[in-house]
């Protein structure tokens, strides 16, 4: 691996873990190994480490320092060709080796084979719900054309996207909720012939991103996953699943770290317009809804019937109730969002980036 390459999985104590989370998203991995001020290696710290931290405490604001694996595994240069023996026995899937003066010189990946044998049957059961009845218009005038679940990403449609990424978990049973042009997608699909099932919730009237799941009769056994029709997530599903159970949450929104930068120099003021402070272009990160949710069966008997009714009011109404919701935080670059056209090039920039890094 040359310097350039490496560079992307290494980074100081001091990195925040915004800083962090954008190095392991860019060289999607997950996984970063950290250094001191002489480049020696002190700890490493993967994307599951920082969402359970962020699960935890809700704190940004920490460095990676305070909350890293102080004893990664590594191996020597002398010791290079038993790499892949050592990775197994310690069932690591990367493994930073190291020069005499401790510091990083070379990173040996293990193939992720394995692990993708292991999740191929992770969601085995359990039914997933696409929302694909909005007329999308933000991405006029495609959507004139084409139903927005039928806009290709690449020369595939997001919502086949989304359908292969929830099939690679054994996902076999889908619904769809239907409505602005309706056709063409049942049609699409008709003439794909996929060996997974999809029923198709046809609404006669716009009824919101909840609402319509009340028109689903089927009566459901196990959590359900709910997901918008124009995003992509990058993460475990199964992992969120297991999450999702083990939390005894009743619903679960997968969220999704936003970094904004005010291009402005911000001020700070006192009382008479004293200034206080001043900060150039700050950064400001929040936790943003993704459009992915995991619902307890039970929660569809409480969804109103033929009324327009969005998720957002769903879970404001549960809270209200004293009814868990909790977040599964991803990082930024793991949510890809087509609802815009900038995001749109987002989205085939980073599947591309994804495919080259399979190769």
């Amino acid at each position: 691996m040359n310097k350039e390459n490496l560079s992307a999985f290494i980074g100081e104590s001091s990195l925040s873990i915004v800083e962090a989370m954008e190095k392991i998203d860019s060289n999607v991995r997950g996984i970063l190994f950290v250094t001191d001020q002489d480049k020696k290696l002190i700890g490493s710290i993967t994307d599951g480490d920082i969402r359970r931290w962020l699960i935890s405490t809700g704190d940004l604001s920490v460095k990676i320092s305070e909350m890293m694996n102080s004893s990664p595994k590594y191996l020597c240069q002398a010791d290079r060709k038993r790499a892949i023996a050592y990775m197994r026995k310690e069932s690591i899937t990367a493994l930073p080796i190291l020069d005499v003066k401790q510091r990083v010189v070379d990173i040996i990946f293990l193939s992720d084979k394995i692990q993708d044998e292991e999740q191929s049957n992770g969601l085995d059961n359990v039914p997933v719900i696409i929302m694909a009845g909005g007329k999308g218009t933000r991405l006029y005038p495609y959507t004139k054309i084409l139903p927005k679940p039928l806009i290709p990403v690449g020369d595939i449609p997001i919502i086949e996207r989304i359908i292969d990424r929830f099939c690679g978990y054994g996902v076999s049973e889908y619904y769809m909720t239907v409505n602005y042009k309706k056709n063409m997608i049942k049609s699409y699909f008709s003439d794909l012939n996929p060996e997974y099932s999809i029923q198709y919730v046809e609404e006669d009237k716009p009824l919101g991103t909840a609402g319509s799941l009340r028109l689903i009769r089927e009566k459901f056994n196990r959590p359900v996953i709910v997901t918008n029709c124009d995003i992509l997530i990058n993460a475990d599903y199964a992992n969120i699943y297991r999450y999702h159970i083990e939390s005894g949450n009743a619903m679960t929104i997968v969220s999704a770290l936003k970094n904004i930068v005010i291009p402005y120099g911000v001020l700070y003021s006192g009382e008479h317009g004293a200034v206080t402070s001043m900060e150039e272009k700050p950064r400001m990160s929040y936790f943003v809804n993704t459009g992915m949710y995991l619902l307890n069966p039970e929660l569809f008997d409480r969804i109103p019937d033929g009324l327009m009714y969005h998720m957002t009011d769903f879970a404001a109404d549960l809270m209200k109730d004293k009814m868990s919701v909790g977040m599964y935080p991803i990082s930024e670059d793991s949510f890809l969002d087509m609802g815009e056209f900038e995001e749109m090039r987002r989205m085939e920039k980073r599947l591309k980036l994804e495919s080259e890094s399979m190769v």
